[in-house]
């Protein structure tokens, strides 16, 4: 068989020879209301005009030195813009590296030091940041503005790229350089950073693409609204421009009017987006149903759903409600990220009760990953569907050490191959499907027993009057730890008591939380994920009242 080289360079001529016309459609920020808020302006271009000024960008950044192996940045949100990067910088051999825009300055500053970037492309919101970037960042010598302007100093992207031509002499590369640098959340300490390469961002693509994951296709319209510097929006980008689906991107109009509006004007195909956004979404559906006005969302096959679990409520609400079919992924940063897909097997009804739990679960490994389990002690974990262990994954497209800090204790040797150890505790069933509890951190240990915070928030989810749950372990004189559940309440606020009630046919008995809290609002981490540290900090004094103590 022939040696070819896996790279991103594969895309260039699939976006101009086999979808030229495919399109790419991005909501910009285009000035300011009565109110200061931003106003949305629509932008369409196409994937071959993306392929062109691709290759325009990679003659600019070779014109201010950047070279094979170099970092560049972006600080920026989902749109054509940011896609032109994606497809520009790994193909000229630099290495792209997204950076979240939700951390602080500060944690931006320390990832811009340990990546050593040495060219920014930003969007011009953020330019109140580039000052402690050029005072604090030693390697970064490029600042590039997207759009046609940029304060004096600064570079304006359409500039930069204009006077050099839609053509490039990609330069050979070799599949295992690396190609995308993105950072974990970092949220016990700073974020390590998980450097992709070639050969594993195309791999990831084609399994992302096949019928056993998201099943994209050239027909399809494809939207991400999981930023694209979250993981490489899941793959999503890489999958399209390989397969030929057109793309949406709503860059920070992610409100749950604007999604829905998008999936019906846009006739998205599939969308992929974490549970707060979709539980926007389904608010959004229920409101518009309720006022006689509905949105069309007949062409929307499928929506991706992860970052954390998906309550079965969530699920059936969509579909039962709206007609709309969501599955379940499971990764993370160091997955890049899909490892998981919970894709109803076939001869199983989807919408029977269990279709259902099986979409509510994490599913089965894509092509080429592999999972195991192990206990505290290191020892085999049975593949039985009940036994719970540490969850440990290996494939082509799994981190084998982190950057700049080589392989740490989240590495494990056995039988001679390298796994990753995930920090979630997970099951696995005989014919390989895959359930995660908890993260090991997100447990609640009491009286010696374990209890599932995940397995717990789903069932509170299923109550018609609770909007979101979040259950943490709070210290209990008695139990070492009890579950505290904070719930904001869907209208009419339920009582204790009915929660009680409605817990005891879903979870075992001892599971259910001594207390609820009702809140208004609970705090979201820069991936979209409920900051449950920082929840169990603030009521780690909490004073029980009543249930199981």
């Amino acid at each position: 068989m022939m040696d070819v080289q896996l790279t991103t360079q594969a895309l260039l001529p699939r976006c101009l020879k086999l979808f030229p016309q495919q399109t790419v459609t991005s909501l910009l920020v285009g000035g300011q209301d009565e109110a200061g808020k931003p106003v949305p302006v629509k932008h369409h271009t196409t994937y071959g005009e993306v392929a062109r000024r691709a290759a325009q960008l990679a003659g600019a950044l070779t014109g201010v030195g950047v070279q094979p192996g170099d970092r560049v940045a972006t600080l920026a949100v989902n749109s054509f813009y940011h896609l032109e990067a994606y497809l520009s910088l790994p193909s000229m051999g630099a290495v792209i590296h997204t950076l979240n825009i939700r951390l602080p300055t500060e944690q931006l500053v320390w990832i811009l030091n340990d990546s050593g970037a040495k060219v920014l492309l930003l969007d011009p919101m953020f330019l109140p940041m580039v000052p402690a970037f050029r005072a604090n960042c030693p390697a970064l010598e490029t600042v590039v503005v997207f759009g046609a302007q940029a304060p004096a100093g600064l570079l304006a992207y359409e500039e930069f790229i204009a006077p050099h031509p839609t053509t490039f002499e990609w330069p050979e590369l070799d599949e295992k350089s690396g190609a995308m640098l993105c950072y974990t959340s970092g949220t016990t300490g700073n974020p390590k950073g998980v450097l992709y390469t070639h050969r594993s961002l195309m791999l990831h693509a084609l399994a992302g693409g096949s019928r056993d994951a998201f099943n994209v296709g050239e027909g399809d319209v494809v939207y991400p609204i999981v930023p694209m510097f979250h993981a490489n929006a899941w793959g999503a980008p890489h999958i399209a421009l390989m397969f030929g689906a057109s793309l949406v991107f709503t860059g920070i109009f992610n409100d749950g009017k604007t999604v829905a509006h998008t999936l019906e004007t846009e006739k998205v195909t599939f969308c992929l987006g974490v549970v707060t956004v979709m539980l926007s979404l389904l608010d959004e559906l229920d409101r518009a149903q309720q006022e006689g006005q509905g949105y069309d969302l007949s062409h929307l096959r499928k929506i991706g759903c992860g970052g954390t679990a998906v309550p079965e409520a969530l699920m059936r609400a969509l579909h039962w409600r709206h007609g709309v079919h969501m599955m379940q992924a499971w990764g993370m940063t160091e997955t890049s990220p899909l490892a998981t897909c919970s894709n109803v097997p076939a001869g199983l009804d989807p919408v029977s009760d269990e279709g259902f739990a099986h979409r509510s679960k994490q599913g089965r490994v894509v092509p080429f990953i592999e999972v195991d389990l192990i206990g505290d002690d290191g020892n085999d974990v049975a593949h039985d569907g009940e036994t719970m262990g540490r969850l440990l994954v290996r494939g082509p497209w799994v981190v084998g050490e982190y950057y700049n800090r080589g392989r740490t204790s989240d590495f494990v040797e056995r039988g001679g191959k390298l796994w990753l150890d995930t920090g979630d505790i997970a099951t696995i069933s005989p014919g390989g499907e895959v359930w995660v509890q908890d993260r090991a951190k997100d447990l609640v240990k009491s009286g010696g027993e374990w209890i599932s915070s995940a397995e717990v928030e789903n069932a509170l989810m299923a109550h018609p009057q609770v909007a979101a749950a979040v259950v943490v372990a709070v210290p209990h004189e008695k139990w070492t730890e009890r579950p505290l559940a904070l719930v904001i309440p869907r209208g009419e606020a339920p009582t204790p008591d009915a929660l009680r009630e409605h817990l005891i046919s879903h979870v075992a008995k001892w599971w259910i939380p001594d207390d609820f809290v009702m809140v208004q609002e609970l705090p979201i981490g820069a991936t979209g994920k409920y900051l449950k540290r920082e929840i169990r900090e603030q009521y780690k004094g909490h004073q029980w009242t009543g249930g199981q103590a």
